[in-house]
């Protein structure tokens, strides 16, 4: 390491005095002019790692679902993963670093991590659309060049390509093509090899709608256009030529604010969608001829794959355990189908991809979404092998064609992270298979009323939780006096948990009735106020 190079680069980027962000599970999030130095940083930051793990490493700058104004970083691990959480810790102490202590804070980093300096070290970089994120992407060049590291700068791509490309590069070419041509291929085989058995010949039932948030999506998914057969008819829109990032669009807008988006004209009955803004996250909805907006999340994504991988599974008749991880906010009634209609195990972890993730890799088939439409579906290594083997030399048909299909299925699905183009495709083959319409997916079963609430507090750290963030520790009394108000209604349940990056109190409530969600919640959002050192007024109904 060339002490005189890291001082005169650093100086380039210089931190903001008095700036201290810290890394989570979406990396560095913040107003694009506060990153320079962040993402310098986080570019001498992949090199060691790169270095510790002898492999490519990938650096993804995008802010995903946030304003246009805003950007961010996040590291990817080799074989497509997030960021090992121990290495986390790292990011922050480099990203908070004063000047003169760079040299020093990459030096016990080096230490504590075994990081060997002589090792050679690369790295993959992509960008998404945000006007400032060519820029950045050029402060992380720097920061890997200090370093000596080798990268290759894929420029503008979706977040999970980027995840793609450094599985693929790690893995020998084993995942797929280190290229975008390779994902498009890759994807679109599998995909024609699904819909082959298909029985859709209705052409309305053909189309669909994407609202594709105003960017990167729209840019890919118009570069992969020419790989789709006729039977795909897709339409994009919001595409990014008019208007701003995420500004009324985009999967978060259609699932918070439960409407359709701007910028797409939805006629009833039509199947529409919606990516985030960097492509890994996907929500489904329709407007039904009375005119009413049906919104299909992550919950009802993951009931549709869970029925259709469950069926081949058991034609497959092979002892593979299969489950479904997902978070607290998933609605109550997703849960019940799940474990009493289609009888598969439901898991519930902590908010937040990794744990999620995590939880998934313990079984053969493991799916997981949240119900904001981010989610994939693992397999495991021995059922993979398994299936391709199957394929090759199975002797009884229906056996051999549903090995078959899961082998597709593979191939189509994005195992390293959530995918919305991957998703979406996987969502349109099983939708044309089983002949159903975009309200019959919908009618499996119905989402009890909800709301979420935030409540301003002081210190969102006073508040602690246990059971996968179902139940208060603190404050005391917290927890008993939400039992006390979740008796009071029927199907009911709430929970509360501190916001991730910000000083709120996040309240979730279901019922019977919106109605009674809305009250439960307003009441919780009160005990949360006066328990839990509320800031400004006490929340209004």
């Amino acid at each position: 390491m060339d002490p005189e190079a890291l001082k005169k680069y650093s100086a380039l980027h210089p931190k903001p005095a008095g700036l201290s962000l810290q890394y989570g599970t979406a990396g560095f999030r913040t107003r694009a002019e506060q990153l320079d130095h962040i993402v310098f940083r986080m570019g001498l930051l992949a090199i060691l790692r790169s270095k510790a793990v002898t492999a490519t490493i990938g650096i993804m700058v995008t802010a995903s679902h946030n304003p246009e104004e805003d950007n961010g970083i996040k590291l990817v691990d080799p074989l497509g993963e997030m960021l090992h959480p121990s290495w986390e810790e790292y990011a922050t102490q480099l990203a908070n670093a004063e000047e003169q202590e760079l040299q020093k804070v990459i030096t016990e980093i080096c230490q504590k991590a075994a990081v060997n300096l002589h090792k050679d070290a690369s790295v993959f970089i992509g960008r998404d659309t945000r006007p400032s994120s060519q820029k950045l992407s050029q402060s992380v060049i720097d920061g890997i060049q200090v370093l000596g590291g080798q990268y290759h700068d894929y420029g503008l791509v979706t977040t999970p390509q980027l995840h793609y490309m450094v599985c693929c590069q790690n893995t020998q070419g084993q995942y797929g093509k280190a290229t975008l041509e390779g994902y498009y291929e890759k994807l679109s085989k599998a995909f024609m090899e699904l819909i082959k058995q298909s029985h859709r010949s209705e052409e309305s039932q053909r189309h669909l709608k994407i609202d594709c948030a105003n960017g990167i999506g729209a840019l890919k998914l118009s570069e992969m256009k020419p790989y789709f057969p006729q039977e795909v008819l897709i339409h994009i829109y919001n595409d990014g030529t008019k208007e701003k990032l995420n500004h009324l669009c985009g999967a978060d807008f259609v699932k918070v604010h439960q409407k359709p988006p701007g910028g797409l004209d939805m006629k009833p009955n039509e199947r529409c969608c919606s990516f985030d803004g960097d492509a890994d996250r996907i929500v489904y909805y329709y407007k039904d001829e009375t005119g009413h907006f049906h919104l299909i999340d992550g919950d009802k994504i993951a009931t549709l794959i869970s029925i259709f991988l469950k069926e081949l599974l058991a034609k497959v008749r092979q002892n593979f355990k299969m489950a479904v991880v997902q978070t607290a906010y998933a609605n109550g009634n997703s849960t019940r189908y799940l474990q009493d209609t289609l009888k598969v195990p439901v898991h519930c972890v902590k908010t937040g991809v990794k744990h999620l993730h995590h939880k998934a890799q313990e079984f053969d088939v493991g799916v997981y979404f949240e119900a904001n439409g981010h989610g994939t579906v693992l397999f495991s290594k021995a059922a993979e092998t398994k299936i391709r083997q199957l394929v090759k030399e199975e002797k009884d048909d229906e056996k051999r064609e549903a090995a078959k299909m899961l082998k597709n299925m593979i191939d189509l699905i994005n195992q390293t992270v959530g995918d919305a183009v991957s998703d979406m495709l996987v969502i349109e083959a099983i939708l044309a298979l089983k002949g159903l319409t975009v309200q019959q997916w919908d009618a499996l079963y119905t989402d009890l009323p909800n709301r979420l609430l935030k409540v301003q507090v002081a210190d969102r750290c006073v508040i602690g939780t246990t059971d996968a963030e179902r139940r208060a520790l603190t404050p005391p009394g917290l927890q008993e006096k939400i039992d006390a108000l979740v008796k009071k209604y029927r199907l009911s349940r709430a929970f509360v948990r501190p916001s991730g990056t910000e000083d709120v109190v996040r309240v979730y409530a279901e019922a019977d009735t919106q109605e009674n969600a809305d009250a439960l919640a307003h009441e919780v959002s009160l005990a949360v106020f006066h328990l839990a050192g509320g800031r400004g007024a006490p929340p209004q109904p």
